[in-house]
């Protein structure tokens, strides 16, 4: 049976499943020897329902809230639909939490009980359990080995267990409690890592997530198969794994050192992902190229240049070539004649180079890839172009945790490359002057509505969040009278996509009363593959600087090998080539005005890491990263 299963919570979805993809397989992991080992839906949603049983029993309420510390497995999912057939909300975190965030997020959000990963996860709750005085319950998800007798810990299979005798009894709470739950009632509350300031929980509602499910502008089915590799905890894959249940999709789990070959393996034919994982793999590939023969080398670039001038002559004649400024019918007429003859021109050298070359290179993502969606960032745009270039398109989305994540997200028919796509289906948004607060998009008073026009981008939809936890003062400033303020800075394009073009609080001002958005200038360094990472910076200042840090791999190819980067930081022919690529890169030839340009360059001898530098979806903590290196940004602007 095929059609997305449409219900009226959360908790019904999870138990219909079971129904309908009866026993297609759901959740794959993998066990010690590399092998994939599944869990039908009916068992899922079985074991969830048995587990749900145990924990009434143990006095979980409905409508109060379970923590879940554990990263991406097939527990975790288990353990989801175990706490929305009680009929209550979790809050879930990280394998890596720490024992203050811990010690907040738990004591935040009124947690009783709290499903842990390990024995590791374990030892930090219970490092801080006198500063948790309303938990009361601790459910190990995996192997008890090596853990603790201690007052309160459980482990989950003894729990299924028991669950499952008292269901053989005749015990139906869970059934009372999934037609207790109202649409309006918490799912979740997710406290966003963030990229300033202390984690605010943000609160989705059943109707939130829902809405998601049933307004996807685009087909998912039972023969679908997908990787799940970006942390579960986070709203965007949540929604996706969602998603997946509601249309009988087979996940597998996987992790980034095991992708490549699952990838080849699984052959899946979509996945969510983010930026980073596109950049990584666009690495790969082209450092691969360049160490080929002569010949294939050659035949690579002639397959990119004919592949692209096709897509880009398709892309204009169908309405998918980015449009931000608008044209005339006389100027769209003469283009539409210049790109009906490239078209002619590439299109025979394409055919038969895609089947030589391009085949080949879209068999590192399994050869039956329909897509990915690409979320939690900006893609690069050369990122964006290559692999949309080569066949592998990327749908890229936007959303944000306050959002119950997506806003707008490209489909096949839509796929405008520069773009996130158009408003997702039953979301309105509107273009805001971020100075005098006045409505640039949609304007009636314009013919053109104020497409093109730049602003803050405020959102109204049933996704939205409920409001933060605890905290209706952070809650008014971004939500007002049912509109969010996404604190993105963006415009409508004449084909009617949203493109993103910077943060309003990432905007940094000169001196000179400039305004610039790095973001673009990031962007575009990051084409660079002497760069691995970098950060623009000047607030305040008379120009703008750049910390970077630099490619081990990138130098490599280049014929500059060094064993760490801390070496290679420090050669100064390293700095002189990197600053030969920011001249080469952001400059006049490349659309950046004389303001937008680096005059100020600092070598890091570190990556950005997740957990510090960056968020578990790769942003930057622009504050973290400012405040950390200071001093070497003050004598930056020194020189």
């Amino acid at each position: 049976m095929t059609g997305r299963i449409s219900a009226p919570n959360l908790a019904s979805l999870f138990a219909e499943a079971g129904d309908r993809w009866g026993d297609s397989p759901a959740f794959s992991s993998r066990r010690p020897d590399g092998t994939f080992y599944s869990v039908s839906y009916r068992a899922w949603r079985d074991r969830s329902i048995a587990l749900a049983t145990a924990l009434i029993e143990l006095g979980v309420e409905a409508r109060t809230h379970l923590a879940i510390l554990s990263d991406n497995c097939f527990e975790w999912i288990l353990a989801d639909a175990t706490v929305q057939f009680c009929g209550a909300a979790d809050v879930p975190r990280a394998a890596d939490v720490t024992g203050e965030e811990i010690a907040y997020i738990l004591t935040h959000a009124d947690v009783e009980v709290a499903f842990v990963e390990n024995a590791t996860v374990l030892a930090k709750v219970l490092s801080v359990r006198d500063r948790l005085p309303r938990l009361r319950h601790f459910i190990l998800m995996t192997s008890t080995e090596g853990v603790p007798v201690a007052k309160g810990v459980h482990a989950l299979r003894d729990l299924e267990i028991a669950g499952e005798e008292l269901r053989g009894k005749g015990d139906r709470r869970v059934e009372e409690r999934i037609a207790g739950v109202r649409p309006e009632d918490l799912y979740t509350i997710i406290y966003t890592s963030g990229t300033t300031g202390v984690p605010k929980g943000v609160q989705l509602s059943h109707a939130s997530i829902m809405s998601q499910v049933e307004n996807l502008p685009f087909a998912l089915g039972p023969k679908d198969r997908t990787l799940s590799i970006l942390p579960v905890w986070h709203i965007y894959e949540r929604v996706f794994e969602m998603l997946s249940v509601a249309s009988g999709l087979h996940a597998y789990y996987t992790t980034l050192r095991h992708l490549g070959d699952d990838l080849k393996s699984v052959r899946p034919t979509i996945m969510a992902s983010a930026p980073r994982l596109w950049e990584g793999l666009h690495h790969r590939i082209l450092s691969t190229i360049q160490k080929a023969p002569l010949v294939r080398r050659a035949l690579f670039h002639s397959a990119r240049l004919s592949s692209h001038a096709v897509r880009r002559a398709e892309d204009f004649l169908w309405g998918r070539k980015v449009d931000p400024t608008g044209r005339s019918l006389p100027v769209s007429l003469a283009l539409g004649a210049f790109h009906a003859s490239l078209w002619l021109l590439f299109i025979l050298p394409f055919l038969l180079l895609d089947a030589i070359v391009l085949k080949k290179l879209r068999a590192i993502v399994g050869g039956c890839f329909r897509g990915t969606i690409s979320g939690g960032g900006a893609l690069p745009p050369h990122v964006d172009e290559f692999f949309n270039d080569i066949g592998i398109p990327v749908l890229e989305g936007y959303g944000l945790t306050e959002s119950g994540t997506v806003l707008a997200v490209r489909t096949w028919d839509r796929l405008v490359i520069g773009t996130v796509g158009p408003a997702f289906p039953g979301t309105e948004l509107r273009i805001i002057d971020p100075v005098t607060s006045a409505i640039l998009y949609p304007d009636s008073s314009r013919r053109d509505l104020g497409r093109g026009l730049r602003g803050e981008i405020h959102a109204r939809g049933p996704q939205l969040m409920s409001g933060y936890h605890k905290d209706p003062e952070k809650t008014s400033q971004v939500l007002r009278d049912g509109w969010l303020a996404t604190g993105d800075l963006g415009l409508v394009t004449f084909n009617d996509c949203i493109k993103i073009v910077g943060r309003c609080k990432e905007t940094i001002v000169l001196l000179g009363g400039e305004n610039v958005e790095p973001l673009p200038i990031e962007s575009k360094l990051l084409e660079s593959p002497l760069i691995d990472q970098c950060m623009v910076v000047g607030q305040d200042q008379k120009h703008l600087g750049l910390l970077v840090v630099p490619s081990l791999t990138g130098f490599a190819t280049a014929g500059i090998t060094m064993s760490d980067l801390e070496t290679l930081a420090s050669k100064p022919e390293t700095k002189e080539l990197i600053v030969g690529e920011v001249r080469r890169l952001v400059g006049a030839a490349a659309g950046f005005k004389p303001f937008e340009r680096i005059a100020a360059v600092e070598m890091l001898e570190k990556p950005f890491e997740v957990g510090e530098e960056l968020t578990m979806t790769f942003k930057l903590k622009r504050h973290v990263i400012a405040e950390k290196y200071a001093k070497a940004i003050e004598a930056m602007f020194e020189r």
